[in-house]
């Protein structure tokens, strides 16, 4: 508290005083506020920040301590939660009498008490691995709407990967096909075309909104880093895409990653059955918040219930909600693996629980598998990330580096022959907390089946990681991944 008392000789006593006073006042009340609710190494790292810098701490602290939504959003999400136990009565006819292991019902149960969307039967699911194929299968799907299309996409683009679909989704809003349109602002303003996308919706029909908008002369504000990083797709309540894929050509509009030959590897599903109709709450939930519009009428099942014999469950997560749903499922189904686990996640940054139950599943035996990118297209997060592999290593994981300069941008794993999960959702603590994603968990071994052909793949084209060569890499970069990993903290 000495940074008062410099001014001492260059301004009143009184204005000293009150200074110091202010400084005190600032050390006392983050002590017994800031470690609320947060990981202790995170509260430390606020405090120590509050303490050397208080005012320019607290300015911090105010614009990225809190990682939740607005408490009115935060209320609105409990009460659509709520609305939608009671609303998608049509769905407990199809809820699922999955005859697997125990411990998968319990991972079930445990999704449905965070997310309250049920496990249901009788869904097909069709992977698609190729980026423009799956650019294609949506476009394809759009231009059969006859009621109505919903899309949500972290980042949205219009260029000439885009623009069939984009085109097919204008052609739909003017024939009466009811098209809806959400993508996050921040997340889609970075990329290049921003203003000629805006310039494009603004002149068609559609209807679209900005999610998480940071619009302060709109009075929209909330701490700047929170996304909406969901990427859903629905169409007529009778068939669904989600995955790892946002809206956009797969150098994202970069000429510095086209000149590298750099590309995203996706992977997306195409869904019919019941599970259509929970992947739409969730894209109704995100609507409601942006416009106060209900979408209760659409949430329908399909006309066709049962195409399929794949059990599925739609896992919502994100600051919206109280607990991190997905990191409990993640611990959960990685606790409960007996034989196997494959992992595939482009950021993979974990917080301590689930570094623990990857390590301690390979220390029991478990054969486990880690896909990551040889080289990462986020200088911090890829060198956090890789101060992870050491302890990774020493347990006994695989790890597997995809080959530059592809970016391995899937987001799935398969646990034994009972479980996948595919999604939106990264393996690291942004997704945990920060943003807003979307899981859908698929049981049985046929589905597992076909996730294990796509990961089989990747370790075609991938190189493994060895021990003994990690831990003999030269000293300078061992210094910046330990660096970056001081990043990882984000609460």
């Amino acid at each position: 508290m000495l940074w008062p008392f410099s001014l001492a000789g260059t301004a009143p006593a009184w204005v000293v005083v009150l200074l110091g006073v202010a400084d005190l006042i600032i050390r006392i009340l983050a002590l017994g506020i800031i470690p609320g609710n947060r990981r202790p190494t995170t509260a430390m790292a606020w405090l120590l920040g509050i303490f050397f810098v208080p005012f320019v701490g607290i300015i911090l602290f105010l614009l990225f301590g809190n990682f939740k939504l607005s408490s009115r959003r935060r209320e609105q999400q409990q009460q659509v939660n709520e609305r939608v136990r009671a609303g998608t009565s049509s769905l407990s006819a199809v809820e699922s009498s999955y005859p697997g292991p125990e411990w998968v019902k319990s991972a079930a149960e445990l999704n449905r008490r965070l997310g309250s969307l049920p496990m249901v039967d009788g869904n097909s699911v069709d992977l698609i691995p190729g980026y423009p194929d799956s650019i294609f299968e949506m476009t394809a799907a759009v231009r059969k709407a006859r009621k109505f299309v919903n899309a949500e996409f972290y980042i949205m683009s219009t260029d000439h990967i885009t623009d069939e679909l984009l085109t097919a989704l204008e052609e739909a809003a003017e024939r009466g096909v009811e098209v809806r349109v959400l993508f996050d602002h921040i997340g889609t303003l970075r990329v290049q075309g921003y203003r000629k996308l805006l310039k494009r919706l603004r002149a068609g029909k559609i209807q679209w909104k900005r999610m998480l908008p940071l619009l302060p002369i709109h009075g929209q504000w909330r701490r700047p880093d929170l996304r909406n990083h969901r990427k859903i797709m629905v169409i007529d309540g009778e068939i669904a895409f989600t995955g790892s894929q946002n809206l956009i050509e797969p150098s994202y509009n970069n000429p510095r990653h086209r000149k590298a030959g750099r590309e995203w590897v996706e992977l997306m599903a195409c869904l019919r059955g019941p599970i259509v109709t929970t992947l739409n709450v969730v894209f109704a939930t995100d609507w409601l918040s942006e416009t106060d519009e209900s979408l209760e009428h659409q949430l329908q099942l399909p006309s066709d219930p049962n195409p399929g014999n794949v059990t599925a469950q739609v896992v919502p997560s994100g600051p919206g909600f109280i607990t991190e749903n997905n990191l409990r499922l993640f611990n959960t189904l990685i606790y409960s693996a007996q034989h196997r686990i494959s992992i595939c996640s482009p950021y993979f940054v974990p917080d301590d629980s689930l570094l623990y139950a990857i390590t301690t599943a390979a220390q029991r035996g478990v054969d486990v598998e880690l896909f990551v990118s040889e080289k990462g297209d986020q200088f911090l997060v890829h060198h956090a990330q890789r101060s992870y592999y050491e302890a990774l290593l020493e347990a006994g994981v695989r790890i597997y580096l995809y080959k530059a300069p592809f970016v391995l941008h899937a987001k799935h794993f398969t646990i034994d022959d009972e479980v996948a999960v595919l999604g939106s959702s990264n393996m690291d603590m942004r997704s945990f907390s920060l943003n807003m994603e979307v899981s859908v968990m698929l049981l049985g071994e046929d589905i597992v089946t076909k996730m294990r052909a796509v990961e089989d793949t990747y370790r075609d084209i991938s190189h493994e990681l060895k021990l003994t060569d990690w831990v003999n890499r030269p000293l300078a970069a061992r210094y910046v991944d330990n660096v970056a990993r001081l990043t990882a903290t984000v609460q």
